[in-house]
């Protein structure tokens, strides 16, 4: 008992990263109604600014070069170093506030689910080019000190870190309940308008609120970063469990959400000892912990789902405007003619970038089809993909199913999955919906596609595709991608993607845009809500599946960096950005998505490989500050106010009254001519 008791204790430092996470968010939802996915990642710049400061003074600018405190031999004062890294994550948070999220306040909640994702994945990767992370690591600034309780051991730094998390909610909740500013910024989260006429702005309440929640977010990850570990990954992704547990409070309570955060880290740091006794299972070592969150979000949604408050806003937002696809066979010809052209035309790297482009279009068509044309967010694609991609393993290695049976039986398997995770939607929506699938995919990461039960870490090889004796693998001799593989992805792509275009203009396609619209409404004409959300999530979660078949066939051999949660991410931001009501914008999103033709382009053409997560995770916030509603959206906008210049123009026209020439310049004209 007295191990168990000592391992609740040694969970308090991740616990309380993980309260005061959720606390921020409540906060920041509370201000502005934004769910901030990048909350952990200022906290990230915050950790590597002191580590370097304490390291050799310097300090690291977001661009351009850094400055020097000292020299090596006289790093930056502890307090000192502390302070400058706390106020740089409030700086960070300050400029997303005015740069990004408030011009985005009238945006759709996609555009704000979309530009979050793309500021947590820029700041990562800047965190990543900007600082030399393999050298830098966190010293302590907490005493190192041991008290016994009992017979249990106690670190003095994991009482303090509990404390704290403990301190910074109650300093949150005695701002937003004891203060006027606090008040007013409740207020305002309920009724902007009504804030405005007694002489409050949103966006400073707003401001002030960012600000103070990154520095705390940034405060508590420098204290606990020599006992967790310091990495450019881990903090970002933190978010996933604070969203949890502040979802447990409903998004409104930081006490609770404080409470449930340190007791999930206690529980992680039990399950930890737990891996440990003997007659724990196999296969519950490693990624239980990790997929326990997303356990507490479908709880906690479905639960208090329906009593989690939204925002007020001065206009109603609507979702980016749909056209319907036409199949028209010379476009479409001219497409896949071009697109094959350019297979047989290029080799090595540049052929495998358009392959890969072409399969990533497949998945972003299935974000088109669940979240353009049915509204609800995913962020789960990669899972999807991933789980049909080491079915396929094995089904090709151990079970000998034959191509292409096996691509339908794995992608059958990730359609089940889908309908699981889209089980959720039946009760929650927008950027809730978005917690549980980023969730979910990070329980499938880490429980099944990290777990060596499952998959092992020597990789999972794929069999080789034969269709009717022909031979279609991927590699033969030294070329890195063969012509007949390449093709085979092609037609997979254009027959999938002419099906899907064919549903779409459709009925299923009008019942899903009905659903969008207005559920009530939907209903109130037959629709069933509950049937049409699952079909979605199943033709989703299908075409991602088909989609990861063939990553599985063009790698040869599957690991978890193949399906990771970051591509997912990084391919529905750039999905919304490109179009994520059109074909077009699949289309984009493949060209421009991981290890497609924009990276190769920028890696063997440019050299500049190693910034392409920044340059598009930049690209993607300025497309969503300056197009909140995606390049279709402003295209259509575009084309409605043409369409309207040229009405208002044939109209003048048709008013304009006619002068008769003169006689003699009539006959004279006529005789001319």
């Amino acid at each position: 008992m007295s191990v168990f008791i000592q391992f609740v204790f040694l969970g308090l430092t991740l616990g309380a990263v993980y309260s005061v996470f959720a606390t921020s968010l409540v906060g920041v939802y509370a201000a502005t109604g934004i769910v901030n996915f990048a909350q952990g990642s200022v906290a990230l710049w915050a950790a590597y600014t002191v580590a370097a400061l304490r390291t050799d003074g310097t300090l690291v600018l977001p661009f351009g070069g850094s400055l020097r405190f000292g020299d090596v031999t006289s790093p930056m004062p502890m307090v000192l170093a502390v302070v400058v890294g706390v106020l740089s994550a409030g700086l960070l948070a300050l400029l997303a506030h005015l740069l990004v999220f408030r011009p985005l306040r009238s945006a759709p909640p996609l555009a704000n689910v979309a530009a979050s994702v793309g500021l947590m994945l820029f700041l990562q990767a800047l965190v990543v080019l900007r600082f030399d992370t393999d050298a830098l690591f966190a010293q302590p600034v907490l005493p190192f000190k041991t008290f016994t309780l009992g017979n249990v051991v106690v670190n003095a730094s994991d009482l303090i870190m509990g404390g704290t998390a403990v301190l910074v909610a109650l300093l949150l909740w005695a701002y937003f309940r004891l203060t006027t500013t606090g008040v007013a910024t409740r207020a305002a989260s309920e009724d902007e308008l009504a804030a405005r006429l007694v002489g409050f702005s949103p966006d400073r309440l707003a401001a002030v609120v960012w600000v103070v929640t990154a520095m705390a977010s940034g405060l508590i990850v420098v204290l606990g970063a020599y006992t967790i570990g310091l990495d450019p990954t881990s903090y970002t992704y933190y978010v996933v469990p604070a969203l949890a547990v502040a979802l447990v409070g409903r998004l409104t309570s930081f006490g609770v959400a404080c409470a449930a955060g340190l007791l999930m880290g206690a529980f992680q740091a039990v399950l930890l000892w737990a891996n440990t006794l003997e007659w724990w299972p196999s296969w519950a070592q490693a990624g239980l912990g990790d997929a326990i969150p997303f356990v507490v979000v479908v709880i906690a949604l479905f639960v208090l789902g329906g009593k989690i408050p939204a925002r007020g806003a001065l206009t109603q937002v609507a979702m980016p405007e749909v056209r319907i696809p036409r199949l028209r066979p010379l476009p479409v010809a001219g497409v896949v003619g071009l697109a094959a052209l350019a297979i047989a035309l290029t080799s090595d790297s540049w052929r495998f970038g358009i392959v890969t482009s072409l399969i990533l279009s497949l998945i972003a068509l299935s974000l088109v089809l669940l979240t353009g044309y049915l509204g609800q967010i995913s962020l789960a694609s990669m899972a999807f993909a991933g789980t049909a991609g080491f079915t396929l393993s094995k089904a090709t290695t151990e079970w000998h199913v034959p191509f292409p049976i096996s691509i339908v039986l794995s992608a059958g398997l990730a359609t089940l999955l889908g309908v699981g995770v889209g089980i959720p939607a039946l009760r929650i929506r927008g950027a809730q919906l978005a917690v549980v699938t980023l969730a979910a995919a990070f329980a499938i990461q880490s429980f099944v596609f990290n777990n060596p039960s499952f998959t092992p870490y020597s990789g999972n090889l794929i069999g080789t595709p034969n269709l009717f004796g022909l031979d279609l693998s991927v590699r033969r001799g030294t070329d890195l991608i063969t012509l007949r593989f390449s093709m085979l992805v092609l037609v997979v792509v254009t027959t999938t993607t002419l099906v899907v275009m064919r549903w779409m203009a459709g009925s299923t396609g009008r019942s899903f845009l009905a659903v969008r619209s207005n559920e009530r409404a939907a209903a109130s004409v037959g629709i069933n809500v509950a049937a049409t959300k699952l079909l979605g999530f199943a033709l989703s979660a299908f075409l991602s599946g088909v989609a990861g078949c063939l990553i599985g066939y063009s790698r040869g051999q599957l690991s978890a960096a193949s399906f990771s949660v970051v591509a997912g991410l990084s391919l529905l931001a750039i999905a919304y950005c490109g179009g994520i009501t059109s074909v077009g914008g699949a289309l984009v999103a493949g060209f421009i998505g991981p290890l497609g033709v924009f990276y190769v382009f920028l890696n063997q053409t440019l050299d500049l490989g190693q910034y392409y997560q920044v340059i598009s995770a930049g690209g993607l916030l300025l497309m969503a500050v300056t197009n909140p509603v995606g390049a279709a959206g402003a295209n259509a906008e575009m084309l409605r106010r043409l369409r309207r210049r040229r009405s208002e123009h044939s109209s003048t026209s048709a008013r304009t009254p006619t002068v008769a020439p003169a006689k003699g310049l009539t006959s004279k004209v006529e005789t001319h001519v």
